[in-house]
């Protein structure tokens, strides 16, 4: 028999910590998904508001990417440490610490008088949301048994999807109400983040964590650069120097060589950011994987459509949240009833390899828009990839945390997030410069170069203002813009193709039955609770 390495211990002062019952996990499930529904706000709220944002502030469609990608980068790069320092430290003052995070960022937002101070602003908020994608789904891990989970995985994605819905209509509503302003929608999710730090400070009751190690901060600062590095590198080229340049020569090549040295620290750290021994586990490596491909496709692509209905379809930012609807409902329909299914029969695997059919059947579909599709054609075309987004994401968390001991459920959910994130952050910068180029050479088979370039063109790199634009432009900037998301989905078919094969392979065990915690107890790293404690 091994003997499990030195973990956490549990206190609470010298009495040992009680486990929760299930009213107080509840109560705590209701701060954490208020949590979660702040940091899916960060994003979604402003998502109808960008067009109108940008072309206020006098940006081009480089910052619009921008202001998408900072927050992204920013979450990306420190999900990693944020799930460490949960197995290390007191997980709920670092949730607290995340939600601070974003309501300064979301105030700095608010009053940005420029595109950089915008972007800037996103970057504070990027931090506190890679706390929150680590944090609350590390201490659901902790107070549920995996087996219980799929349950409440699926009140999980019905949060996600509320907050995706929620966020785009407020955000439309907001900009299109004089007396308020875009500037209303980073203001808006901040009593939402006061909120929910009231109920975890009065509800979440977790054992401290006490560890006498230092935190792997060279290690972290490694993993930040190199990653923030190459994904600067995706954003600028194409854009700002072609792709093969100079330029990239020094940024991939300097990106690596962090990475490369990251692994090195990793590898001889006695607590890794990253522990490299997960990756033992085929089902952590290939739900991993799955997360990275499910991130690319999925968030690359779906970040355009608010483009695609107001400089396409010619709808307000109201009407552009409506009509997000239908994705929205098919991933809060699918995660919830899965996530029942799972917790009652205990099987899951099933769902991850029907979601990425459908995932790949959604977005070959979507890949057909254009300027003249029809409203119920694309809405039941998003209700697709909505349905099978919904069976995949949660699931591939789940998978990963019931295989991994439960000193390193932090490391491993952090994992898994963290490569969805950079999955989503490479695929809006690389379809991002896709999509410039390729309105721009739609405007110029429609225009001619010289007209097409020519201010209120539409093929700059601006975002147009259709409403300050003659009819006939209009109608030509439309086409490009509907065409040129359309191919944007097409580009994502192969990785969601890619993420079918690695979730096939991805192996069933069976669901434990345990919490986080009482795992961590066998494990002989915190004292187990006394029997009259549980419920």
């Amino acid at each position: 028999m091994t003997t499990a390495p030195p973990g956490p211990v549990a206190k609470t002062g010298d009495v040992p910590a009680p486990r929760m019952t299930k009213r107080q996990i509840n109560e705590a499930l209701t701060g954490l998904m208020m949590g979660i529904f702040v940091s899916i706000l960060a994003s979604t709220v402003v998502a109808n508001a960008l067009p109108r944002v940008i072309s206020d502030l006098g940006g081009g469609q480089s910052v619009y990417t921008w202001v998408v990608t900072a927050e992204l980068l920013a979450m990306t790069a420190t999900v990693p440490l944020w799930g460490k320092l949960a197995d290390l430290y007191n997980q709920k003052l670092l949730i607290q610490a995340s939600l601070g995070l974003f309501v300064a960022g979301s105030l700095l937002a608010g009053f940005a008088p420029n595109p950089e101070v915008l972007i800037a602003s996103r970057v504070v908020q990027g931090i506190g949301a890679g706390g929150l994608t680590a944090l609350v789904q590390v201490v659901m891990a902790a107070i549920i048994p995996p087996r219980e989970l799929g349950r409440y995985s699926g009140i999980f994605g019905a949060v996600f999807a509320t907050g995706t819905v929620a966020g785009p209509l407020i955000g439309g509503l907001l900009v299109d109400t004089d007396w308020l302003g875009w500037r209303w929608t980073f203001y808006f999710g901040v009593p939402f983040a006061l909120l929910a730090i009231f109920l975890l400070q009065k509800t979440l009751r977790l054992p401290t964590i006490g560890r006498q190690v230092k935190v792997d901060y060279l290690g972290a600062f490694l993993i930040m650069a190199g990653v923030s590095t190459l994904l600067i590198w995706v954003t600028l080229a194409g854009n700002n120097f072609e792709w093969l340049s100079a330029w990239t020569a020094g940024l991939v090549t300097g990106g690596l060589a962090l990475i490369a040295l990251a692994l090195v620290v990793e590898a001889r750290v006695a607590e890794p950011i990253i522990p490299l021994g997960i990756f033992r586990s085929r089902t952590v490596s290939l739900a991993t994987l799955g997360s990275l491909l499910v991130g690319v496709a999925m968030f690359g692509s779906t970040v355009f459509l608010s483009q695609y209905f107001q400089l396409s379809l010619g709808k307000s930012p109201t009407e552009a949240g409506l009509l997000s609807l239908p994705m929205i409902f098919g991933l809060m329909i699918s995660s919830t009833i899965a996530g029942a299914m799972i917790t009652k029969t205990g099987k899951w695997k099933m769902y991850l390899v029907a979601g990425a059919i459908i995932m790949i059947a959604g977005l070959g579909l979507l890949s057909t828009i254009g300027a003249d599709t029809s409203l119920w054609v694309l809405g039941a075309e998003m209700a697709v990839l909505g349905i099978g987004v919904g069976l995949l994401m949660q699931n591939l968390v789940l998978a990963a945390q019931n295989d991994v001991p439960a000193h390193e459920l932090g490391a491993a959910t952090s994992v898994i997030s963290f490569f969805r994130s950079l999955g989503g952050s490479v695929g809006v910068s690389v379809l991002g410069a896709i999509l410039a180029n390729r309105v721009t050479a739609n405007m110029e088979d429609a225009l001619g170069p010289a007209a097409a370039a020519a201010p209120g063109g539409g093929g700059h790199s601006a975002v147009p203002d259709l409403s300050t634009l003659p009819p006939q432009l209009v109608t030509v900037i439309q086409n490009a813009y509907g065409d040129a998301i359309g191919d944007l989905f097409l580009v994502a078919v192969p990785f969601a193709v890619l993420t079918l094969l690695t979730v096939i392979f991805i192996k069933e065990v069976p669901l434990k039955t345990t919490s986080g915690l009482d795992r961590l107890a066998e494990e002989g790293n915190t004292t187990p609770a006394p029997p009259s404690m549980t419920h």
